[in-house]
């Protein structure tokens, strides 16, 4: 019962900048991609700050609350990742086709760093102002840790991971089509990449960091 217990009270502190952090990086897509020329999520209503216009119930809500709670129960660290319905993008509509997906891409990333950013400093006036109320301390670290995490993730340089755009973006032209045409097997190689450890290698230097932060901050 004390597991049990424990893993609410986890999947608590992390709901809120968890589910941020997933749908606002979605909604930084489709901002950048309608400074770039393309509209078409705005014009959905996808380019706004309410979640709930993003939250995919699979990928936002059920497999993340499953990770949390499979960790909390199994007492490990454990990588924690999900998504959010994906933002309709229409790269003809870019004023540079190969510039427009990278920056679209880097969008998202970005939006998790001053996420991360933004919970650091909460903590921070939490503490400036006498505030060690544990729910919120907690929480302001998993929005600094979460974020990390996500930004990591959608950095691993395989297509379609927001990496994968950045990395095509940047080579020459034809070394980006021989490199773009491996995102049909971009999941299969995720997942070969999880099972052999291959990813918790690439996102712990990110968590180190976070963990780095909230130790100065504390």
């Amino acid at each position: 019962m004390d597991s049990f217990a424990h893993a609410v009270q986890l999947v608590c502190v992390y709901a809120i900048p968890l589910i941020f952090a997933i749908t606002l990086h979605e909604a930084a897509h489709g901002w950048m991609a309608a400074r770039l020329g393309d509209k078409t999520a705005v014009a959905l209503g996808r380019v706004t700050l309410n979640p709930l216009a993003h939250i995919d119930p699979v990928g936002t809500i059920a497999v993340p609350g499953a990770l949390l709670l499979m960790s909390a129960m199994t007492g490990g660290g454990g990588l924690l990742f999900g998504w959010a319905k994906p933002v309709p993008v229409n790269p003809n509509r870019f004023r540079s086709y190969r510039s427009g997906m990278m920056l679209t891409a880097a969008a998202g990333p970005i939006s998790n760093l001053l996420q991360m950013m933004l919970w650091a400093l909460l903590l921070k006036v939490f503490l400036i102002a006498g505030i060690y109320e544990k729910f919120l301390i907690s929480v302001c670290t998993a929005g600094i840790s979460v974020n990390l995490m996500l930004m990591a993730f959608n950095l691993i340089p395989i297509p379609p991971l927001d990496g994968g755009r950045i990395v095509s973006g940047l080579l020459p032209y034809r070394a980006a089509a021989a490199f773009d045409r491996i995102e049909p097997y971009g999941m299969i190689i995720l997942l070969v990449l999880m099972v052999g450890g291959g990813l918790s290698f690439f996102v712990r230097p990110f968590l180190m960091f976070g963990q780095m932060v909230v130790e100065l901050l504390i």
